[in-house]
């Protein structure tokens, strides 16, 4: 049987070519990605391709945590499983998830997280969870944001005689500031760093709730944060 790392990266490969192939497909920043070590990988959310094609353009394998509903559709629960990804029950705290995605971090690995925890479709960034700012404040791992965008035109086979534009924006890798007690409040500074961050990569119009908030990208978040965890 197909092993995990065979199928991740035959996967990848594949969406790879249906993007070069039937699309405009242009990746920016890959070199800002570190090439070993702990690190988050944390991108806006458009379309059910954008696990794949986050994996085509980032040269690392990447764990996905994806919500637990997906698991339980058939067949699409065993590939997602065999893809490496790992469930989370999204509104909840689900305390299972985030150990595994704490150790997974410790061994080394990259996490790819959609803070969202849903598509938006196009309609730009929506309000998100909390649980990817809290793995990165208890891991300490690097954050690396990523912006998509063309992926919600994938809405039929017919949009390969429209050749859509599919861009993959890959931005700095930073660090949140360490938090000695990490509260609530600090939680909340850190998931609107985190989406600032990727906000600040995409274009206005796919900003949504983020618009005003991309220019403030590093200071103002950073201080809230650290500010947070002195109190």
């Amino acid at each position: 049987m197909i092993g995990e790392a065979a199928f991740y990266w035959f996967t990848t490969r594949l969406m790879r070519l249906a993007v070069w192939t039937f699309g405009r497909y242009e990746v920016v920043g890959r070199e800002r990605v570190p090439p070993t070590g702990p690190l988050l990988v944390v991108a806006n959310h458009l379309h059910n391709a954008d696990p794949p094609l986050l994996g085509a353009s980032i040269p690392r394998r990447i764990r996905f945590m994806a919500k637990q509903e997906l698991f339980a559709k058939r067949p699409w629960g065993f590939f997602i499983r065999l893809f490496g990804a790992f469930p989370v029950r999204r509104f909840e705290a689900d305390l299972q998830a985030l150990r595994r995605a704490e150790r997974l971090l410790r061994e080394g690995w990259a996490i790819g997280m959609f803070p969202e925890g849903h598509r938006s479709h196009g309609r730009g960034l929506q309000r998100p969870f909390p649980g990817t700012a809290l793995i990165a404040l208890r891991s300490g791992a690097p954050v690396l944001p990523v912006a998509i965008t063309g992926t919600e035109a994938i809405r039929s086979p017919l949009v390969v005689l429209r050749k859509p534009r599919i861009r993959v924006v890959i931005g700095e890798p930073f660090t949140l500031p360490a938090a000695g007690r990490i509260t609530g409040e600090v939680v909340h500074a850190a998931t609107e760093e985190i989406m600032r961050r990727i906000a600040a990569l995409l274009p206005p119009a796919y900003r949504g709730l983020y618009q005003e908030s991309a220019s403030l990208t590093g200071n103002d978040g950073r201080a809230a944060i650290a500010q947070g965890s002195e109190g």
